[in-house]
């Protein structure tokens, strides 16, 4: 009995058992491993990329429409409330109307009583918005630079159906968006090539 317990004693301290052990705890990745777990990184990462450009690109135009779009939306809104005309104009340094037709480069929204579709000492702005961060264009057809709503909510000085077309830096139809204004004072968001479009937005 004393003896092989001694024999198991010296297995166990033996230098080749030791060696055993310390072998098979520090077994690590194989290279073969190593290159599978490369492989699936890469093609998550394939995948991954689009979609978050995607998401980024479709969050981005999506704000800046609706930026028009509900500031607009508020003017109409403050007139038919207010009983006077409200104007929105494009504006370059955020206090005067600029009378240029692309829109990226900011918008003020102001009440506009009298010399109506210019901002005059005095009268009261009700909303700014700054350029555009980035190089997506906002150009509106017909030549407006204005849209002014009378106290019954239409829009006024302006050719019906006009419509304001937002492109990002590659023209890209996916991206493309467009916001059509009537002389009713309506407004419809479009997408590209969309069948279902009052007007064509390209």
């Amino acid at each position: 009995m004393e003896k092989h317990a001694s024999e198991a004693a010296a297995v166990r301290c033996s230098p080749n058992h030791a060696g055993r052990i310390g072998v098979g705890r520090a077994r690590g990745f194989t290279m073969i491993e190593m290159l599978m777990t490369i492989a699936i990184a890469a093609i998550l990462t394939t995948i991954a990329i689009p979609s978050f450009r995607y998401i980024t690109n479709s969050n981005r135009i999506a704000s800046e429409l609706n930026g028009l779009l509900g500031d607009l939306q508020l003017a109409r809104a403050e007139a038919i409330k207010e009983g006077r005309t409200v104007t929105v104009c494009q504006s370059n340094d955020g206090a005067n109307c600029s009378n240029s037709t692309s829109w990226q480069g900011g918008w003020i929204v102001f009440s506009d009583p009298t010399n109506v579709g210019v901002w005059d000492a005095g009268e009261t702005y009700i909303r700014k918005q700054i350029q555009f961060s980035g190089t997506d264009t906002l150009v509106a057809s017909n030549n407006v630079s204005v849209i002014t709503f009378n106290r019954e909510g239409y829009a006024v000085g302006m050719p019906n159906g006009t419509l304001i077309t937002l492109h990002d830096a590659t023209s890209t139809a996916a991206w493309t968006r467009c916001l059509v204004i009537n002389l009713s004072g309506q407004m419809t968001s479009e997408r590209a090539n969309d069948p279902a479009n009052l007007v064509p937005c390209v």
